[in-house]
This record gives C-alpha cells, structure tokens and sequence, in this order.
C-alpha cells in the first residue's frame, strides 16, 4: 500500500497548479493533505475511487486537513476529542481492521517563539491520544509536523537553535513521541541521507539551492517496521512551499485492508 502527505499550503491554489493530475500519478492508496486553507462547500471534489474526509478549522482560510482514501474506513475521528485543540482543524483519524491512519498539521510555534507554550500544551495531549490508539492497534501518523528533528534535518542548523521548528522545546517533543513507541521511517531507512529536505521558504530562492527542512513526516508505531518498504521525499513535485512524502507498507492484506 501506498501512503502520501502533503501540505498543499492551500488547496484552492494547488488546484490551478495540477493537483487533479497530480493526484493520479501518486497512483495512492491514500493521500493526506494539511493546510487545505478551506471552509465547507468552498470545494467540491469529485474523485471516482475515494472516499473524502474533511477537518475544517473555524477560522476562515486557516489550516485544514482531509483524507482520501480508496478503502474505507470502519470510522473516522476528527480532532483528538479535546476542545481546547479541536477548533483548528489539525487531526482527521481513521480506523481500519489492523490499523489507524492519522494525518496531523501541529501547530506552528510562530516567530519569536510566540504560540510555543500552546504547542507544548497540544504536543503532550496528541502524544497521549496516539499512545492511546496505539494500545488499541498500531498506528500510521503522517503530516506537517513543523519540527525539524536533528540537525541533519535542516541546511542551516547553527543559526536556527531559537527558531520555530527547531527550538530545543520542540525537538525534545519529537523525542518523547518517538520514545513512546513510534519511529520515524524516513531517517530509519535512511540514518545517513543529508540534504533530504519536504519545506523550503519561498523568500530568497530557498528551494532553488535546496536550503530546506525536513518537516513533513510519516511515523508508524514500531510494530509496524517489519512491513515497511520505502519512505520517500518527492521533492521533484512542485506547486506547494512543501513537497509531498511517501509511505510504502506491504503487510498482510487482511491486517489492512477494508471496504
């Protein structure tokens, strides 16, 4: 099974850009977006061989997140179940016979650090929840999860220690969810692979001389690493300020599959 995330910063643009035709060539079992910027029924999509999941922030033209998805689920969750968190549209959550699939956009800490408290407040609550899941079945989590972990992570680490996405706070936070059981497979596969970047800023030509982080993610629970075949960074991909990444998992089909 195939697996994609991506943050299309805005899903109404991407759509002028090629994302219909995008989407088929993912050739996909389930695509994941984060930042879809949208309200209900400004969009309609019609995807023959999906069904479509949508998480709306209240806020107008304001994170967002939805799911499509060839097999459907036995249920979907929006949010964590927490109202303190589940007004920005930031988790869809769905279950299938040997697994869940979460996609996530975890709030940004802001320059100057200004949401950071907030995001360590959600960072604990979304931990549990998924350790949560995780006691029940094992769990896919991808996403924009605006945290470059280590310093292989990001071109310019030395001058980015007070930055969002990279403070000291929010890597420790990664930390802790990876050593709560989860592993993050594209640097499990790939421990070494520099340069790998899912996000560059559209100021100063960053993408052009690939001065990026690594942002996006795919993190499954450890259970899950026997059946894992690929991680990948599709940074030829164009039309978002992130590129999609990619999951391959090829587990028993009946542990999975459903619908």
């Amino acid at each position: 099974m195939r697996f994609i995330s991506w943050n299309v910063n805005g899903l109404r643009a991407l759509m002028k850009k090629g994302f219909m035709e995008q989407l088929e060539a993912f050739e996909a079992d389930a695509v994941c977006l984060q930042e879809t910027k949208l309200q209900a029924g400004q969009l309609e999509l019609q995807l023959p061989g999906y069904y479509q999941y949508w998480n709306y922030a209240e806020r107008k033209g304001y994170s967002g997140t939805a799911i499509f998805t060839r097999h459907e689920p036995i249920s979907v969750r929006y949010g964590m179940g927490l109202p303190e968190h589940d007004t920005e549209g930031r988790v869809i959550t769905l279950e299938y016979p040997g697994f869940y699939l979460v996609t996530c956009y975890t709030p940004n800490s802001k320059d100057g650090l200004l949401r950071l408290p907030y995001r360590e407040t959600w960072e604990d609550s979304f931990r549990g929840y998924l350790c949560t899941l995780d006691a029940d079945k094992p769990l896919i989590l991808c996403g924009d999860l605006n945290v470059a972990h280590e310093e292989i992570d990001l071109k310019n680490p030395d001058t980015n220690h007070l930055s969002a996405g990279f403070s000291d706070e929010e890597r420790a936070k990664f930390s802790a969810l990876l050593d709560a059981g989860f592993v993050d497979t594209f640097r499990f596969l790939y421990p070494e692979q520099k340069d790998a970047y899912s996000w560059w800023s559209y100021r100063t030509a960053a993408r052009k001389r690939n001065a990026g982080w690594r942002i996006d993610y795919f993190i499954v629970s450890q259970r899950l690493i026997p059946y894992t075949k690929d991680a990948a960074i599709l940074s030829e991909v164009m039309g978002s300020d992130h590129c999609p990444v990619s999951l391959d998992l090829d587990p028993p089909e009946e542990e999975l599959r459903h619908g």
